[in-house]
């Protein structure tokens, strides 16, 4: 699914656009826009570096949103949450000020107590950031590995 807002610069506020689940090849199985404010720079205006990973957290809490699993429902109705167990950033161009950026999700690997989910940082047409993130499904109490749902696998494998 696509967006005119994904490439206009003065669009209004933040949202989550294109499918939840996969799509063609080539395409991420999800996208979140936002703007870049004040509290997200240093003092020079440039994004920094470790936002990026709020960034890729927030478009990956709406992918899952989007696809009808509440992360707070499932932790207080299953016991269960997903913690991020690695991460590798690559830096490629800096975000700044007022900047609008897609952040994109795709998932390349799906386990039964984790997922590998690949996502970049775009502004327009130009790629600022791409990393690999891992998030394990732990339990709440404990912290312990503990299987993903099925039907959460179940919709991730369609």
């Amino acid at each position: 699914m696509t967006s005119t807002a994904l490439l206009d610069p003065n669009a209004p506020a933040a949202g989550a656009v294109a499918a939840a689940s996969a799509t063609k090849a080539g395409q991420p199985a999800f996208q979140h826009e936002l703007r870049i404010y004040w509290e997200d720079t240093d003092a020079g205006g440039v994004v920094f570096y470790a936002n990026y990973l709020k960034f890729m957290e927030r478009a990956r809490t709406e992918w899952l949103r989007g696809l009808g699993f509440e992360q707070e429902v499932m932790r207080r109705e299953e016991g269960l949450m997903f913690v991020v167990s690695d991460t590798a950033l690559r830096y490629l161009s800096p975000a700044r000020l007022d900047d609008w950026l897609r952040v994109t999700v795709n998932p390349t690997e799906i386990g039964r107590v984790s997922l590998t989910i690949d996502q970049q940082v775009w502004r327009g047409e130009t790629l600022l950031t791409e990393g690999r993130i891992r998030i394990g499904c732990v339990d709440a109490a404990s912290l312990k590995p503990s299987r993903i749902p099925a039907r959460i696998l179940q919709c991730l494998q369609r």
